[in-house]
């Protein structure tokens, strides 16, 4: 699966995507778990220490934000299309 990542997640990453094994069925929690085990610096960024995804962080499905869905229960399919936005500041 491809997660596409935005703004300073590509300064982490090193790209516009990350490309991720996924199992059917795997929850958007548990994919977001492996990428914060390839790219470290991104659990502080995603989680706080309760292991709650932070505020301002977007996390899109399908073009649909997780708080819509299941929250972070979300199940995924290999076939989804995944979109991590942080928190933009501007003016």
């Amino acid at each position: 699966m491809d997660i596409k990542v935005f703004a300073n997640f590509r300064d982490i990453c090193g790209g516009k995507k990350v490309t991720l094994h996924i199992e059917e069925g795997q929850s958007i929690h548990s994919v977001l778990d492996d990428l914060t085990t390839e790219f470290p610096p991104m659990k502080e960024e995603l989680f706080t220490d309760k292991k709650e995804l932070k505020p301002m962080i977007h996390v899109f499905i399908n073009g649909r934000n997780i708080i819509h869905l299941d929250g972070l229960e979300t199940k995924l399919k290999v076939t989804d299309e995944v979109a991590l936005f942080p928190p933009v500041a501007g003016g």
